[in-house]
């Protein structure tokens, strides 16, 4: 959609997880550096945990797509499975068939894969995302499967990946040998706003097909404060103000675009709406609706600023601990105003879209008269007798020698194609032709 208009071979801010967007922050290197050490000890469980859309797929990705031929991986992502469920998707994943066959033979079909893995010199990795949806007899299960090792090291390394809760979960008493066997833990924290800056000019910079453009800094601070630093609230919030700055023909994303993007997100839906509480200044009236936008609160702390009123502190000054309740009206109505311009931003691009399509017929219908006229040129054209000769001149050049009469009908057939090939390529009208002669 704004791909064009902004010099972007693909959309910077989807929702998928790209490795070759990963920006290298300080936690996500950190990160990183965890589990290479996880993977390369192969001792014990590796947990990596961190809030919903703070990369961890994406960084798992990358570490992934960066191990070598002689690793064999095993990825789970369903995990809301019981103990048995999930053996039987573990040697599915490793290519084994469980064949309806009894738990112990299960087990032993499992342990003999590992073992001939060890043998050929290959190191086995079960990767497990969203572990936090597993039960705790699941949990368990993955625990007696680490009793599978030689007197060195362990037969296969576990990497338990999921939200904040699955420490909450290994936490439980029932888990205690399995939390002791956990090697290395990390937990990604959110962006800052210094983080958010660079993350968002960095996936710019990959996308760019000319000189990358760029969010300024007060921009940043806006999206950082609303998205609590999470990068995937983050792309939700840059991909909108690529579309709507497409929509608007605005070359440069500013602050002012932004409130206006977050103001129809919560409006819409698409983001959950700030209490005014937090962003009101101290002093200001408390009668404010909970369910005010983003967009709303911050004309209403800039105005009472400006006014003399006195700024709250950077603390308290936007909610980023929690997102307040949802209404139970969901999603909730726009008004009419807001519906409107909806309305005619969509109509604005549904226009760009048919101009350009247009656009495009057009020059491929001027390339398909252009060779057909091309051929009937060549197809009319009489064969000229005697061919004329190659004539060397001074300076090395070649010239054609038409002899006799033959002379001036090659002279006039060449100024004609000629003078056809010029006005094809310039495209232009009479009058205009006429003007071009009278100039040139």
């Amino acid at each position: 959609m704004y791909e064009r208009f902004y010099q972007l071979r693909e959309r910077p801010f989807a929702l998928s997880p790209d490795p070759e967007y990963l920006y290298p922050s300080r936690v996500h290197q950190e990160a990183l550096g965890y589990l290479r050490y996880g993977l390369e000890t192969q001792a014990g469980f590796v947990v990596i945990t961190g809030e919903i859309g703070s990369g961890k797929t994406t960084l798992l990705q990358t570490l992934l797509r960066n191990l070598d031929s002689q690793t064999t991986v095993g990825r789970i992502v369903n995990t809301m499975l019981e103990p048995r469920e999930l053996l039987e998707t573990i040697m599915i994943d490793f290519g084994l068939d469980p064949g309806g066959r009894s738990k112990p033979l299960l087990l032993r079909d499992l342990a003999q894969y590992l073992v001939d893995q060890r043998l050929a010199g290959r190191l086995v990795l079960l990767v497990i995302d969203e572990a936090q949806n597993l039960s705790l007899a699941a949990l368990e299960e993955l625990r007696m499967l680490s009793n599978l090792e030689t007197e060195k090291s362990k037969l296969m390394q576990v990497v338990l990946v999921g939200q904040p809760n699955l420490r909450d979960k290994l936490n439980a008493p029932e888990l205690e040998q399995l939390r002791q066997r956990i090697t290395v833990s990390y937990h990604l924290p959110p962006l800052d706003a210094d983080e958010t800056l660079h993350y968002i000019n960095h996936r710019l910079r990959r996308a760019a097909l000319g000189a990358p453009l760029e969010f300024p800094a007060d921009a940043t601070a806006v999206i950082h404060t609303r998205s609590r630093g999470v990068p995937r609230i983050i792309n939700v919030i840059c991909d909108a103000a690529l579309v709507f700055g497409y929509a608007e023909e605005r070359r440069q994303i500013d602050r002012e675009l932004i409130v206006d993007v977050l103001g129809e997100l919560e409006t819409t839906g698409v983001l959950p709406g700030v209490s005014a509480e937090a962003t009101a200044p101290r002093g200001a009236s408390a009668q404010t609706s909970p369910r005010a936008t983003f967009a709303e609160a911050t004309a209403a702390k800039g105005s009472a600023t400006h006014a003399g009123a006195p700024a709250a502190p950077a603390s308290t000054a936007v909610a980023t601990s929690a997102l307040p309740a949802i209404d139970v009206n969901w999603p909730p109505i726009a008004p009419p105003r807001i519906e409107s311009h909806l309305e005619a931003r969509a109509s604005a691009l549904d226009q760009r879209e048919e101009a350009l399509r247009q656009r495009e017929r057009e020059l491929a219908e001027q390339r398909r008269v252009l060779a057909e006229e091309y051929r009937l040129l060549r197809t009319q054209r009489q064969p000229i007798t005697p061919s004329p000769e190659p004539v060397a001149t001074t300076g090395g050049r070649v010239r054609l020698q038409v002899p006799g009469a033959q002379a001036p009908a090659f002279a006039a057939r060449h100024e004609s194609f000629l003078g056809w090939l010029k006005r094809v390529m310039l495209g232009i009208s009479a009058p205009v032709q006429k003007n071009y002669r009278a100039n040139t």
